[in-house]
This record gives C-alpha cells, structure tokens and sequence, in this order.
C-alpha cells in the first residue's frame, strides 16, 4: 500500500532555508565576535583576547541554565501556528539586531575606562545567546513535528543540515567578498566597515528565510501541553530516564573539540599560514585567502550531509556515527604524526604551500565530521517518538533543549578551549599582521588544530555502543503510535 505523503519536499528545503536564517546569524557570531574586538580594541587593553574569550563562555554557560526553562515554556505554550513556529518567528527579530549590535564599533578609549566597553560586551553577548537559544530550540524542535514519518523526517533533517554547513561557512567568504568589493569601491576599507555591513547583509537575509519559513511551513503532528514547568532538577531526570536522550547529550559534550579546531584555525589564521594573498588580487594593499579552509570545510561539509543520509539508511544511526568518527580519528592521526614529523625550515608549513595543506585538511576532516551534526539531530527526532513509544508523553521542547544544551556547553568548552590556547601560544593581533610566527607557536596551534578533533572524534563515539533505537525499534515505535 502507498503511504501518504505527510510532508512535501518543497516543504522540507522551505524547512532547511529557515534553519539557514537562524544557523547564519551563529555561524558569523561564533567565528568572528573575537577577532572582532581582537581588531577594534587591542590598542585600548592588550587583554582583549583572554577577556571575551571568558566573557563568551560565561555568557553561554549562563545561557544553558536558561535553555531547559525556554524548553518548558514552549512545551506549555498554546500560540496560534503551532508549538514550535509562532517561537521561531518571535526569535527572529532579537536575534538579527543583537548580532548587528555585536559588530558595531563604539570608540570605548574615549570614555577613558574599560568598565564601559567590557559592560557592552557581556550585556551583548550575554542577550545574543539568550536571543538564539529561543530561535534555535524551536527551530531544532519543528523537525518532530513536520511529519510522523521517520523517512520524511529525515529528508527534511538532511536538507537542513546542508543548510547550516552552508551557513558556518559562508560568514568567513562574505566578509572577504565585502572586503574587496570595498576595496575596489573606495580604493581602502575599514575593518568597522566591513564587518558591519556584513551584519546588516546577514540581517536582512537571515530575518526573510525565518519568516518565509514561518509562512509556508506548518506542523503536521499534534503535540501536548506539559502538566508542569521542567526544572533543571526534572531535565535531569528526564536524561536519567530517558537513557537514548543521554546519549545524544554526551557525543556533543566529549566531541566539543570537533569544532575547536576550526575556532582555532579562525582566530590564528595568521600563525598558521600567514599573509596570503587572494589569487593576485590586490584590495587596498594586501588581501589574505585565510577563509579559504573554512569555505573548503563548507563544500565537503555540504557533501557530507548528501552521504551520510544515504549511509545512514543502510546502516543506521549508531553503525553510522561509529564509522566516521573511527575515520576522522585515524584521518587525524595520519595528519598529526605527518606535520610532526616536518623540519620547520619545510616550506609546508609556511605560505601557499601551508595554505594547500590545511585546505586538503579541511576538506577531508569536514566531510568525516559531516555524521556529527547529522545523526544527533536526526537521533532527537526519533528518540521524542521512543518516548512516546514507552511513556505515552511527547516532550519536544525538554528534548530539544536537552539537545541545543549539549550543543552549546560543547560550544563553550570549544571557544573558550579554542581561544584559550590561541591566546597562551603567544598569538596577538600584531604578530597576525606582522606574520612573525614562533615555531613553538606555529607547533602549539597546528596540534590544537588538527590532533584534537580525531581524538575527540574517537571518544565521542563510545557512547553510540549502547544506542538502542534501531530500524525494528522504529517500526515497532510507529506501530505503537499509531502512525
């Protein structure tokens, strides 16, 4: 018998194109907030890097203690739309003037105190996360509730999972395009400028995708209010019961160092490869390809996320994410005892040479990591079935902001680890514009950036040994729901 189509593909990209709005404003935030403040204000306190780096951190720690009340508060919400759409639509607007507000420059040495520009960064940072907390549980949390179907819901997790690998790695190309055609525009540019204009650029698009997302998606699964506000204490809980939803909370957190290495290669591009410049193309007097890994990593991301669907319906979640983190690790081994093994005098590590290399890195690591971001989503959505499977309750928002918690501690441990090192490695502003670069340092970031994403890779996926949920689970859970 043909089964009904519950959720259309048109419907599913419409999805994906909202989950880029809200994954556009991240992907420029995460990358570019420090060396944003890195550039403006280091001539004003020398101590800019260390102190966002804990400024962030805080301000994401706090905002985890938040997520499981945001949670709550949209499993008891009734709003016209739906559970999940009315919260995506709301979050829109916060979150794009928050990110503006970020990457505006305000001369803070003119005040003569610090107390005032360090006020404005934690106020900032602080709102932002809460501002994308409440766009990204919601945002996260549709994918159940899009459609019964276990199939379709998976297509519409693959198309949004293309979406946010695109949109991670499309804010370090813009920056550079504004760059240039700034360059080309006024004959020089100004770092308050472009990164700015970015933001507004990111405003305008990223509000429209949420919005129209809001408009053409709809919620074809009826979920129930929860009896009674969810305390930190009963999230807890819900993980110690729910042993599957526990899973999913600790492949994030032993895998924060997955991403790390990007925050690394982001903030200390100078040290790794220097000054290059962009294919004989000169803006103002020198331009750097330094986001090239980056948008490299965003192509096989993209084709990562095209794969592992495909791998994932043969063999599963659990064969799956085994499979590529075993991968990654040993990729990543290869690559580490390779550099390690380098005379400092060889020309890969320095200039076009070092840029290749880190760009093949990139590519490769990008697509092994691609299972990372795929599989725990799709987990989550299947896992609010098993749920219901065993205790008759749906629960998206705990569930989802179980998910987004463990996604943002491991984020915290990533930026502040990421940067941390960056900083104690000896990396300043003026040794990236000088490209004066230490061997020790050279050595210190290059290891932090490659080795640690396989070894944390590797150990993310021991807990995916006790994952339960497999196809005859699934079959069995849509039979009991009815679906």
């Amino acid at each position: 018998m043909k089964k009904n189509k519950t959720l259309s593909v048109s419907s599913a990209l419409i999805y994906a194109l909202g989950i880029f709005g809200v994954q556009i404003f991240i992907g420029y935030v995460n990358s570019f907030q420090t060396e944003f403040y890195n550039k403006m204000y280091s001539s004003f306190d020398s101590n800019i890097f260390y102190a966002s780096a804990i400024i962030i951190f805080a301000a994401k720690l706090i905002s985890c203690v938040f997520d499981p009340l945001i949670g709550a508060m949209i499993d008891k919400s009734s709003l016209k739309g739906g559970k999940m759409r009315p919260w995506v639509l709301r979050s829109a607007l916060p979150l794009a003037v928050l990110t503006t507000l970020i990457f505006i420059y305000i001369p803070f040495d003119k005040f003569g105190s610090k107390v005032f520009l360090y006020l404005y960064i934690t106020v900032t940072t602080v709102l932002w996360n809460m501002a994308m907390s409440f766009a990204d549980i919601p945002s996260q949390g549709m994918l159940s509730l899009l459609s019964p179907d276990a199939d379709e819901r998976n297509i519409a997790a693959s198309f949004s999972n293309i979406a946010k690998t695109m949109a991670l790695a499309l804010p370090g190309a813009f920056v550079t395009v504004v760059m240039m055609l700034l360059g080309m525009i006024k004959g020089n540019y100004d770092d308050k400028e472009y990164y700015f204009i970015t933001a507004l650029v990111f405003f305008v698009l990223g509000t429209s995708l949420i919005i129209f997302m809001y408009k053409k998606n709809t919620e074809a699964v009826e979920s129930s209010k929860s009896a009674k506000t969810v305390s930190i204490k009963e999230m807890l809980s819900e993980m110690k019961s729910n042993k599957m939803i526990f899973i999913v909370f600790l492949i994030n957190m032993l895998g924060f160092a997955r991403s790390m290495g990007l925050i690394v290669c982001v903030q200390a591009n100078g040290a790794l490869i220097g000054k290059i410049n962009l294919f004989g193309m000169v803006m103002d007097t020198t331009a750097d390809a330094t986001w090239l890994p980056g948008v490299f990593g965003g192509v096989s991301g993209f084709i990562g996320i095209c794969v592992v669907p495909l791998i994932n319906k043969k063999l599963g979640e659990k064969k799956t994410y085994i499979g590529f983190s075993v991968a990654a690790f040993i990729f990543n081994t290869a690559i580490t005892v390779f550099y390690w093994l380098l005379p400092q005098s060889s020309a890969l590590r320095y200039g076009n040479a070092a840029l290749y290399m880190i760009m093949f890195f990139q590519f490769v690591i990008g697509f092994l990591t691609a299972a990372n971001t795929y599989i725990p989503l799709v987990m989550t959505a299947d896992i609010v079935e098993y749920r219901l499977y065993n205790t008759g309750e749906r629960k998206e928002g705990v569930n989802y902001a179980i998910l987004s918690l463990s996604i943002k501690l491991s984020n915290a441990m990533c930026v502040a680890a990421g940067l941390l090192i960056v900083a104690a490695s000896g990396y300043t502003q003026v040794v990236y514009e000088t490209g004066s670069i230490p061997a020790k340092m050279q050595n210190i970031i290059m290891f932090s950036y490659i080795g640690f994403v396989g070894v944390s890779a590797l150990i993310s996926a021991v807990p995916m040994l006790f994952y339960k949920i497999d196809a005859e689970t699934k079959l069995k859970m849509r039979r009991g729901n009815n679906y």
